[in-house]
């Protein structure tokens, strides 16, 4: 369906998609004018005659890009920079992003050309992946092409990450070790109102439980007046829950009356209470069938991103650890009833793990399930077996509301692909790759 060149809510969608193209293609321009520029300064500038030599100041090349990139002349960038309207920095690591797109991220620099991404995402990638080999970039080429036309942003550098670890997991252990080091605690000064910020970087899993403790004496004080009033009687009583999680840190100053709040203390010490100390949560982890052989490979974790293994242990370090069955999706579940069980859920979320509305960038598993086949009363005829995992598509919110209640019809041409029109007549399919233009 085409737009209505006479209504005018569909001329301005008609021209913010043609914007679109518009600035990919002076993105483009861009970064072309960038490289040509640097064609034009390949040459090196202590073979020609009267060159003055480096040591006093003169002109020399210099690798701006990764390996397999050309050598440009140093100052030939200022005189780039004046004409970009930009600073020196800003001009020289857009060079370096253009230069390693083509000569390290050719698939990736083709789909560029072609204007269906975002130049800045693919120089993104680029500086992402400067320090890989030729050989080792290679291979994050190849997977970034493959989802930069259709995934968000941030499914895109996440695929980037996961490929980076892969390439080099030694290099990438490495590094872990090294930001380790940095771990540490930093208290500001006393402010003019005697209030102090608190500043920590720790492993990713103690920050973890210690955000759920201090949300759980959060929530305790705010379900106990009595309690507030004992421990903390100049709290008002529209207190928020922001200054209740910066009062429930400071509990943690206090062990035993921490440990009294949590009832930890009249524990008997056997190997059962400790286990009842240990804290709870739901991590969901996706690993290759490679790595469970090895020991050794990348793991998605929802909402943290890849970790190698060895981070998904300090994760689980602190925890008692549930193990639950593998599920089965090359079958589907369906019921008879309008509410989508726990179950289908589950499997949904592996299916589809990001929401279903075109172009949208979230990953959480806090979503509604819709129909995408609006569901039929079986009194009315509906058919049985509307409700399971073969018809389902994960929304927020806010797009579930604007399917239901603002004209977008959407229909499920696969198990895990949508095709959208809007209420003006745009159409998007929807698929594991991303969002695709119909």
């Amino acid at each position: 369906m085409s737009p209505d060149v006479h209504d005018p809510a569909a001329t301005v969608l008609a021209a913010a998609e043609t914007s679109v193209r518009t600035r990919r293609a002076a993105a483009l321009e861009d970064l072309e004018l960038v490289l040509a520029w640097a064609d034009l300064h390949r040459d090196d500038p202590q073979h020609k005659p009267g060159a003055i030599p480096v040591r006093y100041g003169g002109d020399q090349l210099i690798d701006l890009g990764g390996d397999g990139t050309p050598y440009v002349q140093d100052l030939c960038l200022g005189e780039l920079a004046i004409a970009r309207h930009t600073h020196l920095l800003s001009t020289r690591a857009v060079m370096a992003d253009a230069l390693d797109l083509r000569h390290r991220l050719p698939q990736t620099w083709a789909i560029v050309q072609t204007l269906a991404c975002e130049a800045w995402v693919a120089c993104r990638v680029a500086s992402m992946t400067r320090k890989l080999s030729f050989d080792q970039v290679a291979l994050v080429d190849e997977a970034v092409a493959r989802a930069i036309g259709g995934c968000a942003p941030g499914r895109v550098f996440r695929i980037v990450e996961a490929k980076i670890i892969e390439t080099d997991t030694a290099a990438h252990t490495a590094r872990i070790e090294e930001q380790r080091r940095t771990r540490t605690v930093v208290l500001s000064p006393t402010d003019d109102t005697g209030l102090r910020m608190l500043f920590a970087r720790l492993e990713a899993g103690d920050a973890a439980w210690v955000d759920a403790t201090v949300d759980r004496v959060a929530d305790l004080l705010h379900d106990d007046a009595d309690l507030r009033q004992a421990h903390h009687p100049d709290l008002p009583e529209d207190v928020t829950k922001a200054e209740l999680r910066a009062i429930a840190l400071g509990w943690l100053a206090r062990p035993h009356d921490l440990a009294a709040l949590l009832q930890f203390l009249d524990q008997q010490d056997d190997e059962q209470a400790s286990k009842t100390r240990k804290p709870s949560a739901v991590l969901h982890v996706h690993l290759h069938q490679a790595a469970l052989d090895t020991g050794v490979g990348v793991a998605r974790v929802e909402e943290l991103g890849p970790l190698v293994l060895d981070q998904v242990r300090l994760l689980l370090a602190h925890a008692n650890v549930t193990l639950r069955p593998v599920l089965d999706l090359s079958e589907t579940i369906a019921v008879d009833r309008y509410e989508h069980p726990t179950i289908v859920r589950e499997r949904t979320a592996i299916l589809i793990p990001a929401d279903a509305f075109p172009h949208s960038t979230s990953v959480t598993r806090r979503v509604d399930l819709d129909h995408p086949t609006p569901y039929l009363d079986p009194d009315s005829g509906g058919p049985p077996g509307q409700t399971g995992d073969h018809a389902a598509a994960p929304l927020t919110r806010r797009h579930h509301r604007a399917k239901t209640h603002a004209g977008y019809t959407v229909e499920q041409t696969g198990r895990t692909t949508f095709e959208w029109t809007t209420p003006h007549g745009l159409r998007r399919r929807v698929d594991p790759t991303g969002t695709h233009p119909l």
